[in-house]
């Protein structure tokens, strides 16, 4: 099984979850709490950039590198498109 379709498959479970609590508890699971450090980081960063915060004052709000905010910059604009409808989705739910 390559990547592509364990990510699939990861996928698949997630949608079997039933409620914000059960998907936590997975992604504690299943992730080590570093992962789960820098899942939260990159969250957060996209949700700045996407915001139209400046990378200097990211850096300095969330100790993220100029590395990791230029990564999380890129997959934003042309990455699968995963932040672009997550953020999306959430800014209309908050409306």
């Amino acid at each position: 099984m390559n990547n592509s379709d364990q990510l699939y498959e990861i996928a698949k479970a997630l949608l079997n979850l039933r409620n914000k609590e059960e998907i936590s508890s997975f992604l504690q699971d299943i992730l080590t709490s570093s992962e789960q450090e820098t899942v939260a980081l990159r969250w957060e960063v996209a949700k700045m950039l996407d915001q139209g915060i400046p990378y200097t004052q990211i850096e300095r709000e969330t100790g993220a590198s100029s590395a990791t905010i230029a990564k999380v910059s890129e997959y934003l604009k042309y990455g699968y498109n995963g932040y672009r409808m997550a953020l999306d989705r959430l800014q209309k739910k908050s409306k």
